[in-house]
C-alpha cells in the first residue's frame, strides 16, 4: 500500500509511492495480450478448373452453346442477353432485353436457363456434367452497380459457372442492332 510520509513538525505535500502500479500495468498488459484472439485472414474460396491429363488443347476452353448464356450490360441499367455464345456475326443470336426488376427481369431468364440446361441433360443433348455457363460483358456505358448486381444475381440463383469478360465488338454491334429495332 502507498504510506504517506510526515517528517517533523512541517506540513509537506504528502508523496505516493507509484512503484506497485507500473507492476500492475504490465500485468494487465500481459494479461490482455495474452487473452485477445487474433483475426484470422479472410481469403475468397476460388474454383479452380479441373486438370483433365487426357483433354486435347483445342477442347479446354471451349464453351458448349447449349449451357452457354450471355449477358450484355449497358447504359441506363439495360440487359441485353441471348442464349450461345455469339460467336458468328453472320448468324446473329436473337438478343433480348431486360432489366433488375422482379418480374421478367434477368433473374427469371438465369432460372428459366438453368431449367433449359436441366432438360437438356435429360434428353442426353448435353453431358451429366454440364452446367449453365453464364458469360457477363459489361459495356463501357454499363455502371459498377450493374455489374454487382449481376453478380448477386449469379449467387442468388446459384449459377455455378460464370465469366466476367471483356465485350467484343461484336456484341456491341448486337446492342446497337437491337437499340435501333426497339427505341425506347
Amino acid at each position: 500500500m502507498a504510506e504517506i510520509e510526515v517528517k517533523g513538525g512541517k506540513k509537506h505535500a504528502p508523496r505516493i509511492d507509484l512503484t506497485p502500479m507500473v507492476d500492475l500495468g504490465f500485468l494487465l498488459i500481459t494479461f490482455f495480450m495474452l487473452t485477445t484472439t487474433m483475426s484470422k485472414p479472410k481469403a475468397m474460396e476460388i474454383q479452380m478448373p479441373f486438370k483433365d491429363p487426357n483433354m486435347k488443347d483445342e477442347d479446354k476452353n471451349k464453351v458448349k452453346k447449349d449451357e452457354a448464356l450471355t449477358v450484355l450490360l449497358s447504359k441506363d441499367h439495360r440487359i441485353y442477353y441471348y442464349n450461345g455464345i455469339g460467336d458468328d456475326p453472320t448468324n446473329p443470336p436473337q438478343v433480348e432485353v431486360t432489366y433488375f426488376k422482379d418480374k421478367d427481369g434477368i433473374r427469371d431468364v438465369l432460372i428459366n436457363k438453368k431449367k433449359t440446361v436441366q432438360s437438356l441433360i435429360s434428353q442426353g443433348v448435353l453431358n451429366a456434367q454440364d452446367k449453365a455457363i453464364v458469360l457477363i460483358k459489361p459495356d463501357s456505358t454499363s455502371t459498377t452497380e450493374d455489374l454487382i448486381n449481376i453478380l448477386d444475381e449469379m449467387t442468388i440463383n446459384a449459377i455455378p459457372v460464370y465469366a466476367v469478360v471483356d465485350i467484343t465488338p461484336v456484341d456491341q454491334d448486337f446492342i446497337k442492332a437491337t437499340e435501333a429495332a426497339n427505341p425506347q
